[in-house]
């Protein structure tokens, strides 16, 4: 008989819809993991742990030791997208896996504070309630890479934005605050460069986090 494949366990949020999840990896999915969830899916022998969503302010988030007591008890830990980027870049030393643009902004030292992943969420259907600054900073970055706004227009809104407290950040806040100092027609480009080409970075590291997972255990 063929070997039974590990149990997974996926800590899944406002990152990525888990109807979205479930087509892409079967596995047992989990709300956004706080502190002791790692530890409690290590002692029920959950042979792949996925950290993708967690807590930062509403309970106690996820502690270095949970995580280094799961490797040491033999599950394979990955981390994506949000909490997970975070926890894998502060991890990856003693063994866990970190994947996707965040994690690597993370570990280079790009991005620096929780608050870049930070937002508020629908505690029932974990539906992002405000938009976390990272995705704003890469949609910045993007924009003004495209020759869409100027690079003083993509530091004003990002200043803009990162002076927001995280459960209030919203496109449409940041354009609100700096419509005083950034000239109209560069608003208005970077209104439609949002409809038109806006990513979801937390959102595409996450596929790419389940992705990994299913290509492990084929």
């Amino acid at each position: 008989m063929p070997a039974e494949k590990p149990g997974i366990v996926v800590f899944l949020g406002p990152s990525l819809s888990r109807d979205k999840a479930e087509t892409i990896l079967e596995a047992d999915f989990r709300p956004p993991a706080k502190r002791g969830d790692i530890y409690q899916a290590a002692k029920e022998g959950a042979g792949i742990i996925l950290l993708i969503d967690g807590v930062f302010f509403q309970e106690c988030a996820v502690a270095h030791k949970e995580v280094i007591y799961a490797l040491e008890a033999g599950a394979k830990v990955l981390g994506a997208s949000s909490m997970g980027a975070l926890r894998a870049s502060e991890l990856d030393i003693y063994g866990m896996e970190g994947i996707g643009m965040i994690y690597k902004a993370y570990k280079s030292g790009h991005l620096v504070s929780d608050d870049e992943v930070a937002l508020i969420f629908d505690p029932f259907s974990w539906e992002p309630r405000s938009e976390p600054l990272v995705n704003i900073r890469f949609n910045l970055d993007l924009a003004w890479q495209m020759g869409v706004i100027s690079a003083s227009c993509k530091d004003r809104l990002f200043h803009c934005a990162q002076a927001q407290y995280f459960p209030d950040r919203t496109y449409e806040r940041m354009l609100s605050d700096a419509a005083a100092m950034v000239a109209e027609k560069e608003l208005l480009r970077f209104r439609e460069f949002l409809e038109r080409e806006k990513r979801d970075f937390k959102m595409e590291d996450a596929l790419l986090a389940l992705e990994r997972v299913r290509d492990m255990i084929k």
